[in-house]
């Protein structure tokens, strides 16, 4: 995977593959309409080291009809809201638009980036008013070029989830942003299901999605637990965005599949380390191995010679420590002779022997 393209920047913020993975906290509709529960989501991220704070700017209105029939009722069996109508359903969920500033103001004060989804052109009209440091372009909404021009012309960073979507799609929703002047976005792989199977993440996409866009890629993850999140940043994940909650037993539209506070910590900290162990391509011993190298098997002098007896293997083994010859060496050091006499537990060395002629140390 080559990545020669430049960091995308957010409010300070460097995202790339050299820099610790950028880790976005989904609220989502876990405040379950509380804005006391919206805010102490926020300070729950913050304390759990979280990078970012997103939140969904819609109203039930502006994304669909209040009507309780035919297909605005999910009819999938296999949902966690069969049965609810798209209007209810979004109205449950939404963040009411008043509360938008306070978490703003919140997350300024912990430390966390705040940014949203927007839903319709309002939307993107509201959150420019609170002077947003990006963008988030949800999957269900990758096919809305013109939404996506709108929250691209306003200059800030987009970042774009990638669920369901095909190359074409996804190659249109970037032409779109680049049309008008996008320079900096980020690609998500999704998996727009709830929860969705580790089984279907095929996160082998990230790299190919790094370089066929020649961008950031990350992850939008909506399995359960956090091994899909440190495996993404294995594969070059530069962004992790994981819905959260205060606990999932107290229920909330998206709680089944979103992390507790404690665990979001354990994300943080195990995507970091995971980072930290990419490392770069490197053989040999590292400086702190160096110390270790004492401990490898070398060839010994196990019983005590006289000057001119042959080494064989019932005086010769290789054993720790490290401080003889190489193993390697084993075969064209039997039958030469000791120069001197040798003690037992003596690191066997090229000047211990009387060399015949001919062979090379």
């Amino acid at each position: 995977m080559n990545m020669p393209f430049p960091d995308v920047t957010i409010q300070g913020r460097a995202i790339g593959p050299s820099h610790e993975p950028f880790v976005i906290a989904e609220m989502s509709g876990n405040h379950n309409q509380s804005l006391e529960r919206a805010l102490a989501i926020v300070d729950a991220a913050a304390g759990a080291g979280a990078s970012a704070m997103k939140l969904q700017t819609y109203t039930a209105d502006t994304m669909t009809l209040n009507l309780n029939e035919r297909e605005f009722l999910i009819g999938d069996a296999k949902s966690l809201w069969k049965g609810e109508s798209l209007y209810n359903l979004y109205e449950k969920a939404h963040t009411p638009w008043d509360w938008h500033e306070p978490i703003m103001r919140r997350c300024r004060e912990l430390g966390l980036i705040c940014f949203s989804s927007p839903f319709d052109d309002s939307a993107v009209d509201f959150l420019e008013r609170l002077e947003v440091p990006a963008y988030k372009i949800a999957s269900f909404e990758i096919l809305d070029l013109p939404l996506i021009r709108k929250a691209a012309a306003t200059g800030k960073p987009l970042i774009l989830s990638t669920g369901m979507a095909t190359e074409a799609e996804i190659q249109d929703a970037v032409n779109a942003a680049k049309e008008v002047g996008c320079q900096q976005y980020v690609l998500l792989k999704c998996t727009s299901s709830y929860p969705a199977d580790p089984a279907e993440s095929n996160l082998n996409t990230i790299p190919y999605l790094c370089d066929r866009f020649a961008t950031q890629v990350g992850l939008s993850d909506h399995t359960p637990g956090i091994g899909a999140a440190v495996a993404a940043v294995a594969l070059g994940a530069s962004v992790i965005e994981k819905h959260v909650t205060l606990s999932r037993a107290e229920g909330g539209v998206d709680a089944a599949f979103s992390l507790e506070p404690l665990e979001l910590k354990q994300l943080v900290r195990e995507v970091n380390l995971a980072h930290q162990a990419l490392g770069k391509v490197f053989l040999g011993p590292s400086p702190r191995e160096e110390a270790s190298l004492q401990f490898r098997r070398t060839l010994y002098v196990v019983e005590d010679m006289r000057a001119g007896e042959a080494f064989s293997p019932e005086n010769v083994r290789a054993i720790r420590p490290g401080l003889g010859l190489s193993p390697k060496h084993y075969e064209a050091i039997l039958g030469q002779k000791a120069k001197r006499d040798i003690a037992r537990g003596t690191a066997l060395q090229w000047e211990l022997m009387d060399a015949p002629a001919g062979v090379t140390h």
